[in-house]
Formats: C-alpha cells, sequence, structure tokens
C-alpha cells in the first residue's frame, strides 16, 4: 500500500531541508583570496626597496611589516590593486615625507602626523636699510635649477647696496623640492663653506656645502650660478622667516643659516620633514619617492 505524507508534513520537510542547507552554508569556510603573482612580485619589489633604503630602516619589524602589507593586498589582482597596501606601507614607515607617484598620474602619501600649512603669512613695510629675498620651493632640475638659483642671487645683487645693515630671507610657505638651487641661490648671504649635513641611520654624514656660485653634497657640483654675486658687507644681521608651511628643502635653508653668525630666525616651527628623498624607479615606470 502506497502512503502519502499530508501537505502541512511535506511543507515542514521542506523547511527543515532548506535550514539544513543554509546552516551548513554558513558554516563552511569562505576560500581565502589569493594574490596573483604579478600583483604579489610587484609588493615585494616595493617592500624590497624601503627595507634596504628607507631612513627607518633599523627601527623597524619588517617582518610584522610585511605581514601587514600582504593581509592589506590580499586578493589583488594587478598592480592597481596593490595600490592601498602601498600606501599602507608609506604609512608604516612613519616618515611622513615618503611618496608614491603611479604611472597612471595617482600620487600618494602615507598617513601623516604633521600637516605642512599655514594662514597666509603677514606681509608689511620692509625699511630702507633692509635687503629682502623671497625663496620659493622649486621642483626643477638641470637649466631651470640654474636660472632659480641665479634669480636669488639677482634678487639680493639688486637689493645690495653700501647702506645695507640686514637681510630678511624669507622661507615662508616653502614646501620644498630641489634644496640644491635654493643653497647656491642664497650663498652670498649664507657665505662659503660648510653649512649643513645628511646623516643616514648609520650616522654616515655628507656635506653641504657652497663655495664660489655653487651648492655642492661632499664636494660634488650640483648646482652653479652663472655669474656668482659677493654681498657688500659679509657680516651684515640676516632674519629667516619660517611658518607651519615651511618644509622639506624649505626647511633645509633654514638649516643652513642656523650656523651662520649673526643670524636669527622668526615665525612659527616648522613643518618638520627635514629628510632627504630619493627617487626609485620601479619595473612598471612608477616612482617611488623614498626618505
Amino acid at each position: 500500500m502506497t502512503h502519502f505524507k499530508s501537505p502541512v508534513s511535506f511543507k515542514l520537510l521542506s523547511l527543515c531541508l532548506l535550514s539544513f542547507i543554509t546552516l551548513t552554508s554558513c558554516n563552511k569556510e569562505k576560500e581565502p583570496a589569493v594574490t596573483s603573482v604579478a600583483a604579489q612580485t610587484y609588493l615585494d619589489e616595493v617592500v624590497g626597496l624601503v627595507k634596504a633604503n628607507s631612513i627607518n630602516r633599523k627601527t623597524i619589524d619588517w617582518t610584522v611589516f610585511k605581514a601587514k602589507v600582504d593581509a592589506q593586498a590580499r586578493g589583488a589582482q594587478t598592480i592597481a590593486d596593490t595600490y592601498p597596501a602601498i600606501q599602507l606601507g608609506l604609512t608604516l614607515l612613519g616618515d611622513n615625507h615618503s611618496m608614491y607617484y603611479a604611472t597612471t598620474g595617482t600620487t600618494f602619501y602615507g598617513n601623516r602626523t604633521v600637516s605642512c600649512t599655514d594662514l597666509n603669512p603677514i606681509t608689511g613695510t620692509i625699511y630702507k636699510g633692509i635687503g629682502y629675498v623671497k625663496v620659493t620651493a622649486f621642483n626643477g632640475g638641470g637649466s631651470d635649477a640654474t636660472k632659480f638659483a641665479q634669480s636669488i642671487q639677482d634678487a639680493i645683487k639688486a637689493a645690495d647696496s653700501d647702506s645695507i645693515i640686514g637681510w630678511i630671507v624669507d622661507l615662508r610657505d616653502n614646501l620644498g623640492g630641489n634644496m640644491w638651487p635654493m643653497i647656491a641661490g642664497v650663498g652670498p648671504l649664507l657665505g662659503e663653506g660648510v653649512c649643513g649635513y645628511f646623516l643616514d641611520p648609520d650616522g654616515n654624514a655628507s656635506a653641504w656645502s657652497y663655495q664660489k656660485g655653487s651648492a655642492l653634497l661632499n664636494q660634488a657640483e650640483l648646482t652653479k650660478v652663472e655669474s656668482a654675486y659677493t654681498v657688500r658687507k659679509a657680516t651684515a644681521k640676516v632674519a629667516v622667516l619660517t611658518n607651519q608651511a615651511t618644509a622639506s628643502s624649505g626647511e633645509a635653508v633654514a638649516i643652513a643659516f642656523k650656523g651662520r653668525p649673526n643670524t636669527r630666525s622668526f615665525g612659527k616651527a616648522t613643518c618638520g620633514l627635514s629628510t632627504a628623498n630619493v627617487t626609485n624607479k620601479l619595473s612598471d615606470g612608477a616612482l617611488l619617492n623614498l626618505t
């Protein structure tokens, strides 16, 4: 004899079966996302560069660093997919200065703990007998760097006279760029000789200096003006103006003046990025500007 279940029993059985399937699906572990070989290889290239060259390379736990960066990139299939992981890496470096220039034109830093911004600087009348020179940010090189340095020296020459009793060097809102044409430009006021140093994590020093129209790093000439000027009063007082938007190479110029006699700085504390960046070209043509 054939027995048929009642409609109520059949419906109850269907609900139970559906609940079982749902419960089984929920308990099944989700398959981990797999990063492609191309994406992981690129990320390894970036991490390898920062591990070998970062200013903070001696204080970072690189096993933990790489694990966090790899975790952020999990599932990445293309180089563009690794950008969030690279940005995390820049944040973990903790130097506030390194940056990445993608081939797409995208540029990003890590999350910074400093802000290089300020209100519009206060301006006023420059009294007779006071020479004034503004040093702005500059990012060029080659002949453009020479022209930039020469323009600063020409401004100093134009303002100089026998009646000059002091100078103002205005570094406010100078966010940086290429420091060497800046040093070569202010050279007549700075004076000749060593004016600063880079120190690497091992304590090795590289000297900056100004000599006869040239800005040098360890005696290697990096920028030279075409017509060097010598001020009439080499020991005249100099006031250096800074604000929170004085950063990077702008700060290097401020540092260069610190050892000069008869010199004081006025204004606000600078941004805090007085570190050197070196540009590294990656395999896809992107640039990693690494502190």
